[in-house]
């Protein structure tokens, strides 16, 4: 048991503990590196999500690789729309639609994920009306949907305690791993755009929750 132990640590499959052994938290590499990972799961998972998204609404979109496939989806396909994000590279692509109003919001520079983050981003959230919250996760669990990013995770929280609607954009990958920060539990979201359908007691969780769950290609 022991040897099994100390090949599933090296790994990275397990932490050891006294005793025993416990899963680790999701760590992401930095975003200019995811996006050039999953790209075509992203890209038809980005295909997908933009199909819920209407004329003349607020959308809110957070950080990430997913969140910015479907950035770049929006501005080719989408018109007329309000969006209010913290992501630098979401706002860049969404640039070269001249229908798009984007609105940018302030605070605190993370460079490695190229978002803005702190208690200037979630106050300046408070002061809007949004139809749909577009958000990535680092993992979802039983016990919720979290991020790798404490800084993000308040950010991602925000926005969807201000939509009437959150769309979560995730590839399979994200299914039954921990991370650090928790934004939401399984019941305060609406829909989830993904690659693969989730099995398991994620599944079974998302089922209960009656989340709907739009399979990208399906």
């Amino acid at each position: 048991i022991r040897r099994d132990l100390f090949e599933l640590q090296e790994r990275g499959l397990i932490n050891r503990t006294y005793g025993g052994a416990v899963r680790p938290f999701a760590a992401e590499p930095a975003v200019t590196e995811r996006h050039r990972m999953m790209v075509a799961e992203r890209e038809a998972i980005a295909a997908a999500a933009v199909k819920f998204i209407e004329p003349r609404e607020v959308i809110a979109i957070g950080a990430g690789a997913t969140t910015t496939h479907v950035a770049r989806r929006m501005s080719a396909e989408c018109r007329d729309l309000t969006v209010i994000t913290h992501s630098f590279s979401v706002a860049t692509v969404l640039a070269a639609n001249p229908t798009i109003e984007i609105i940018m919001c302030p605070g605190r520079y993370n460079a490695r994920e190229g978002m803005m983050v702190g208690v200037e981003t979630i106050e300046f959230l408070q002061n809007y009306n949004i139809n749909r919250a577009v958000l990535g996760i680092s993992g979802i669990t039983t016990d919720g949907l979290a991020d790798a990013e404490a800084d993000s995770a308040s950010v991602y929280k925000a926005m969807m305690n201000r939509a009437a609607e959150t769309i979560v954009v995730s590839d399979h990958m994200k299914f039954d791993v921990p991370s650090l920060a928790i934004w939401a539990r399984i019941p305060d979201i609406q829909r989830l755009v993904t690659d693969r359908p989730p099995t398991g007691a994620v599944g079974r969780a998302l089922s209960r929750a009656h989340v709907e769950i739009t399979v990208a290609g399906k």
